[in-house]
């Protein structure tokens, strides 16, 4: 074994980890003195918002907040301020209580200096009543202060509306801000308007709407209006801080929660941001000023503000039905690498390319020997695929277990609340399944370089190690494969096989054709930058209720990960 690659491998996974964190790819928080964007003048605002509880329940503490809003967006020199009241109106029972209020809509519009009848608006929508009451396991009935839900969206549209109108003699198009009432019982603000007053929306070319699902972590773009073609190019070309996977909207279908963006998402073309950790912040008491997070806050900023100036001074946005497409984009970030945007037609041209270069190349191992028997690596993909749903089991058995000691109420692959060691739980039960995936890998290597006599000679045990490994790393690519060509054909969407596969076979390709070793680390350092980063945001948003099918997934990617970095630690090429 070559001296330095064990160093070289190792640096590649820290990297990776770096890297998929943040902790070199995300933005720091700016100062109250900054020039640009500043989450530290976000957090004023939202020390003021998160002072009391401001839910349907508490009218009086939620008219402070609405006259505070009022007064802020008259201050940066809003042209008009309107609000939209909408009268007794009934929220969902909750625990045997039922809300009946008043809801008022705050609508304010800053023009352009050249504004006609004609001019299209960036609307800037976010709630501004926190959540009402809500059970907890093993506690009694809290309210959330609304710090992060949604005072996050809240500050972030006063500091990108106040940074944008520095540049107000370049705008094109014009802005609107519609802070909703009520949204926590069910959207009710926003359906109100929407039915009442679709007047208002009538010149809206673009809607950017603001949540949060937790104080922690990058601000995700987690869902965009269908046929949003045009829209990832915008967000494509403006902020260099991504964070998106169009899988999300897809998964976020499935999902029990719901945003104002909802009700005119089909209608309106648009992007929905949030935070998503953690749930046990999320609708609670936590959820107050104390655990605000500027890191996340900055993270909103550096996504918003850069699209929305884009926007605002691009006079190829003045038609307002610009964004509407027909198509929809299939992309994902990759920490440190940016976001990659695809169309539907060419993401599936490259799947199909990727499949055959595959299919070449097992054939071309079985011509050469590298693999002794192809029925050996379907043998191989099939107990992977046994093993694959065993963890499913097991994970899902961790999260039941660690639901009950919480007291929570388990739901099998939904949202679980309550445990508040949820994150510890899965980290350990994620690296304690990575070891025994390591250890019974290892032990089959040691039988196999056991198999040859002893009388032979040691490249007899040497190829005999070649060839487990070629058979462990093609049977794992072989079912990823046809697990990909499945999701592409049922969902359009695969990217959680798709880059751990094109990734490795891309390495191979090259390792052969070059003899450079040094691209099969490339290759686990950007697949480790995808499992590090997607799968805490998928495991963040489906919550541990969800660990097992998050670990089968994940345990897809291990075995791909494992005898591929065995392939590059090996001594000789075989």
């Amino acid at each position: 074994m070559n001296k330095i690659r064990p160093i070289i491998l190792a640096l590649a996974v820290v990297l990776a980890g770096f890297l998929a964190y943040g902790f070199l790819t995300l933005p720091k928080a700016q100062p109250a003195d900054a020039e640009g964007f500043s989450a530290e003048r976000v957090v004023k605002d939202i020390e003021f918002i998160s002072k009391e509880h401001h839910s349907v329940a508490h009218p009086q503490e939620r008219a402070r907040v609405r006259e505070y809003l009022v007064e802020r967006l008259y201050g940066l020199g809003a042209d008009t301020v309107r609000l939209y009241e909408y009268d007794s109106l009934v929220g969902p029972k909750n625990r045997h209580v039922e809300y009946v209020f008043d809801a008022k809509n705050i609508l304010a519009e800053f023009a352009p200096e050249n504004a006609t009848d004609e001019t299209s608006y960036l609307m800037f929508v976010a709630h501004y009543d926190s959540r009402y009451s809500h059970p907890m396991p093993k506690r009694d009935t809290v309210w959330s202060y609304g710090a992060a839900d949604d005072g996050y969206g809240v500050g972030v549209i006063l500091e990108t509306v106040d940074q944008a109108l520095k540049q107000h003699s370049d705008w094109n198009q014009g802005v609107k801000v519609l802070f909703t009432d009520a949204e926590e019982v069910g959207m009710m603000g926003m359906t109100a308007i929407w039915e009442n007053n679709r007047e208002v929306f009538d010149n809206v070319g673009l809607m950017i709407n603001l949540e949060a699902r937790g104080p922690y972590g990058p601000a995700l773009l987690f869902e965009t209006c269908p046929g949003n073609e045009k829209l990832l190019d915008l967000y494509g070309s403006t902020s260099k801080y991504h964070y998106t996977y169009s899988l999300t909207t897809v998964v976020y279908t499935f999902m029990p929660n719901f945003t104002d963006f909802t009700i005119v998402k089909d209608e309106i073309p648009g992007v929905n941001f949030s935070t998503i950790t953690d749930v046990n912040h999320y609708h609670t008491d936590k959820d107050n000023f104390s655990n605000v997070n500027p890191n996340s806050i900055q993270h909103y900023g550096e996504q918003v503000l850069p699209l929305a100036m884009e926007y605002l001074t691009n006079p190829e946005y003045a038609d307002k039905d610009y964004f509407r497409a027909e198509e929809d984009t299939v992309n994902f970030t990759i920490p440190g690498l940016g976001l990659f945007n695809f169309s539907k037609l060419t993401y599936k041209i490259i799947n199909y390319v990727l499949i055959l270069l595959f299919l070449l190349m097992f054939a071309l191992e079985v011509v050469r020997g590298r693999i002794k028997s192809a029925g050996a690596v379907f043998k191989n993909s099939a107990v992977l695929l046994g093993c694959a749903i065993g963890v499913l089991v097991v994970g899902e058995l961790v999260a039941y277990v660690c639901a009950s000691i919480a007291g929570a109420k388990f739901k099998l692959f939904g949202t679980v609340q309550g445990v508040q060691f949820d994150n510890a739980a899965m980290i350990v039960s994620a690296v304690a399944i990575f070891v025994c995936s390591v250890a019974v890998y290892w032990f089959g290597r040691c039988r196999a370089a056991r198999s040859t006599s002893s009388s032979m000679r040691a490249s007899a045990s040497a190829s005999a190690v070649s060839a487990y490994i070629y058979k462990n790393l093609y049977a794992a690519l072989t079912l990823v494969c046809v697990l990909s060509a499945v999701l592409l054909f049922a969902l359009g969407e695969n990217m959680m096989f798709f880059i751990p596969f094109v990734c490795a076979v891309a390495a191979i390709i090259l390792y052969h054709l070059t003899s450079l070793k040094v691209w099969i680390p490339i290759a686990i350092a950007v697949i480790l930058l995808h499992v590090f980063s997607f799968y805490f945001a998928l495991s963040m948003a489906l919550t541990i209720g969800a660990f097992g099918a998050v670990m089968m997934l994940a345990f897809f990617d291990f075995m791909v990960l494992i005898p591929l970095a065995d392939l590059y630690l090996l001594s000789k090429k075989k």
